[in-house]
């Protein structure tokens, strides 16, 4: 009868449970969905992005004409003398005289050297490592969020172990005075009961502190109030299906960091070709219509008016500017070099990590199911040790540390669970693979 009660009170305290994380039930995909959307850090980059993207067109990189339309006016009152051939003087006194001209000028470059194809492939260029940069932030903060919630939810079932521990402390208590009011127990047994249920008792509180916290962290990475209570699933799925090769292919092509370094190598190749540029000729087209109107009451002509086209052709090539075209050429070729280097070694250190984040995620796959084993074993000693207790038959001291070993089980457990759920979320990341809807 006493096993059958102890199990009710356990269904009692999981109804309790129930009703204290009764708040907003949060799932995973909306966590992520409400920290994509408000995000500071993704709309940052999202705003770069759109520069990027804004800046990518013809005019940007120089293969447009510029049109630029003029406007000049002005004049002068002066005194003069004037002395002729005939060396007759003419005076004039406040001889003013008036200009004014306006027009609308083109100038058109035809040929740089292929330079302005190279700015505006680089520009191009410059959008896709937006994109890339984009898509790393996304995955940080999916990431983040995922270790977050997992992290909360792991909490939230050390709270209820800490709750449950409490009221086994509670029930050992209750043994413990009904044996000293029957005359079966003594006044220790009493006080070192109560002694263990306020230590599980503290150790309740801390663990529902440390549950806030957790939670104002994740409403934070969701970027919204962070006074928002919640509860989230208590259950920690582990795929359990990650197969290496497949992720080192994965993480080839869609590892963010790898594509930006490519990218990096690809904005050096074609810097290059823009220095190369300086090696040829620069031919422009200029045209323009212009009007033209001046004044001069002293002049030959008192006044002058003009309009009209003009038009033309320049071209210009640098035969020499003290070596610089070779220095800057020679330079550009060293920064292709040192992209190499670094995409070479990003690859290398993406898959260092990749390699040591697979082997942490099987070994806490075999840890999952050792400490399951674990926690099983604890569970039904803990039963058999509370009986034994309830009998008189052991000594508290043994139900005491029953009781931790069954806590401790339970906490290595979670603490496995949430570590392997990380080395997944790393792999995942690493690979590019991370789901984000």
């Amino acid at each position: 009868m006493k096993t059958k009660h102890f199990i009710f009170f356990i269904a009692l305290w999981l109804a309790s449970a129930n009703s204290v994380f009764a708040q907003e039930k949060l799932s995973l995909q909306d966590a992520i969905g409400i920290a994509l959307q408000n995000n500071y850090d993704i709309k940052l980059v999202n705003n770069n992005v759109a520069i990027a993207k804004n800046n990518v067109n013809l005019g940007n990189a120089g293969i447009l004409p510029v049109a630029v339309g003029s406007f000049s006016t002005g004049g002068s009152r002066q005194n003069t003398v004037q002395t002729q051939s005939t060396g007759t003087q003419r005076k004039t006194d406040g001889a003013r005289s008036t200009n004014m001209s306006y027009g609308v000028g083109l100038d058109w470059t035809i040929f740089d050297g292929f330079r302005m194809f190279a700015n505006y492939d680089r520009l191009k260029t410059l959008e896709q490592q937006g994109q890339i940069n984009l898509k790393a932030q996304i995955l940080t903060t999916v990431s983040s969020v995922i270790t977050g919630y997992y992290n909360l939810a792991k909490q939230q079932q050390l709270v209820l172990a800490s709750d449950s521990a409490m009221d086994v402390s509670d029930l050992r208590l209750k043994i413990a005075n009904n044996k000293l009011e029957l005359g079966r127990g003594s006044k220790l047994d009493v006080l070192s009961a109560k002694v263990d249920y306020n230590t599980d008792t503290s150790t309740y509180l801390q663990q529902k502190n440390l549950l806030v916290t957790y939670m104002v962290t994740l409403n934070q990475l969701m970027a919204r109030d962070v006074n928002i209570r919640f509860s989230v699933n208590d259950q920690i799925d582990i795929d359990k299906n990650l197969n290496y090769t497949e992720l080192v292919g994965q993480t080839e092509q869609l590892n963010p960091d790898l594509q930006n370094a490519f990218i990096n190598k690809k904005i050096a190749e074609l810097t290059l070709k823009q220095v190369k540029a300086g090696r040829y000729p620069q031919v422009s087209l200029n045209s323009g219509y212009e009007f033209n109107r001046s004044t001069t009451p002293t002049g030959f002509n008192t006044s002058l008016r003009a309009n009209g086209l003009t038009y033309g052709l320049t071209a210009s090539i640098n035969i020499f500017n003290g070596f610089l075209q070779r220095q800057n050429e020679r330079n550009a070729k060293i920064e292709i070099s040192s992209s190499e280097l670094t995409l070479t070694k990003t690859r290398q250190d993406i898959i260092a990590q990749l390699t040591s984040a697979y082997q942490n995620y099987s070994t806490y796959l075999e840890l999952v199911k050792l400490e399951r084993g674990n926690v099983d074993i604890a569970r039904q000693n803990l039963d058999i040790t509370l009986e034994k207790y309830r009998l008189g038959s052991i000594a508290p001291l043994e139900l005491r540390e029953a009781q931790r070993n069954a806590l401790d089980a339970n906490s290595r457990y979670l603490e496995i669970q949430y570590q392997a759920k990380l080395a997944e979320i790393a792999l995942k990341e690493l690979s590019g693979t991370l789901n984000i809807q």
